[in-house]
């Protein structure tokens, strides 16, 4: 099966930048997409940014301009830089994955835990 790990998340200033990391690990052979949510307390889970077929970046209105996804296929990690943060960034942030298992079969998918990104005013 396949691990996905978030890191860099933590408490900032409103303004700060942090950088996520999302590293997967497992029994994968290809991933097709690695993608950026968030959920708020409220439990309301939104697609925050991600790549698309092609290699185009694309992001929810509310972070464009402001975070910049990237990819470093090589070592199966996805990472989001986050600029100019927002109280209203505020959330639980988690990496999605879908993959090739080693092992053959369909295309699976797998979500992180998440990593806390808490911005203060």
């Amino acid at each position: 099966q396949v691990q996905l790990v978030e890191s860099g998340g933590g408490l900032v200033q409103a303004g700060g930048s942090l950088r996520l990391v999302c590293a997967a690990s497992g029994s994968l052979s290809a991933i097709t997409a690695m993608d950026w949510y968030r959920q708020t307390s409220g439990n309301q889970r939104e697609l925050v940014a991600t790549i698309l077929p092609g290699g185009t970046p694309d992001y929810a209105e509310s972070v464009r301009g402001r975070f910049t996804i990237s990819r470093d296929h090589a070592k199966n990690t996805a990472y989001l830089q986050m600029n100019s943060l927002k109280p209203e960034d505020t959330a639980v942030y988690l990496c999605f994955v879908r993959y090739a298992s080693i092992y053959g079969g369909s295309i699976f998918s797998s979500w992180g835990q998440g990593t806390q990104v808490t911005v203060s005013s």
